[in-house]
């Protein structure tokens, strides 16, 4: 998709001053003060913007039902789990992460996952991660850009030292779950930050959720975590 962003001046005539078109949905070169211009333009107030060294990602394209719903699922089960296992958690859904200068991420969720954090305010400025601890936890879902996720996204990530990552795909129900130490990430078969979560069970209410309704997908999870979130 290509995108034209114009700005009103304050000239009574209101013409408009129209800067250059912008092709979203793609990695792009550019400098971080020209990232910022785009990132705090009001006619872009609804992108996703991601930023790693030098190169910027606009992200336009509109969330159908299948993102939506994989979210909400994925979501609830990570709650459920943590407050079964008793585990501090915080959570966060579409937040911006800026490092100024140097990275911007805005995934689908993310988690900080733990004591003694040093967690955002409750404000709505992106967070500063030159004052804030990074999440725990990040989480993509995708419809139809999982490659991405598992491609430049997820290096960003390591980049930056999130502890865990995972990249869902919502059209097969799939987890892509990372962990993540020195720079390098390997796929793992249980949460190492969310201890005792296999990530099986996630793709197991992602696959219920065809069969069943939220209700009957929110009792089963409550169910299969209130044994114990260890044993289920």
């Amino acid at each position: 998709m290509t995108i034209t962003v114009s700005a009103k001046t304050d000239d009574p005539k209101e013409i408009r001053e129209v800067k250059p078109e912008i092709v979203s949905d793609v990695w792009a070169r550019a400098s971080w003060e020209e990232f910022l211009a785009l990132a705090e333009e009001p006619s872009l107030d609804k992108a996703k913007f991601y930023y790693d060294q030098h190169l910027m990602r606009i992200e336009m394209s509109p969330v159908g039902p299948i993102h939506a719903h994989e979210n909400g699922v994925v979501y609830k089960v990570i709650s459920v789990f943590a407050a079964f296992a008793g585990i501090c958690i915080y959570e966060y859904l579409n937040c911006s992460f800026r490092k100024t200068g140097n990275a911007e991420f805005q995934p689908d969720m993310v988690f900080y996952i733990g004591t003694d954090l040093k967690i955002p305010p409750r404000n709505n400025a992106p967070v500063d991660l030159n004052e804030f601890d990074l999440p725990t936890l990040v989480v993509e879902i995708s419809a139809t850009t999982i490659q991405e996720d598992l491609g430049y996204k997820r290096l960003l990530y390591e980049r930056l030292g999130i502890q865990e990552y995972w990249a869902v795909n919502a059209s097969t129900s799939e987890i892509f779950a990372f962990a993540i130490a020195d720079g390098h990430s390997g796929r793992i078969t249980q949460s190492q930050v969310l201890k005792g979560l296999d990530i099986s069970k996630v793709e197991e209410a992602l696959h219920l959720s065809y069969a069943q309704n939220d209700g009957e997908i929110t009792k089963w999870i409550f169910q299969t975590f209130a044994k114990s979130p260890t044993e289920s």
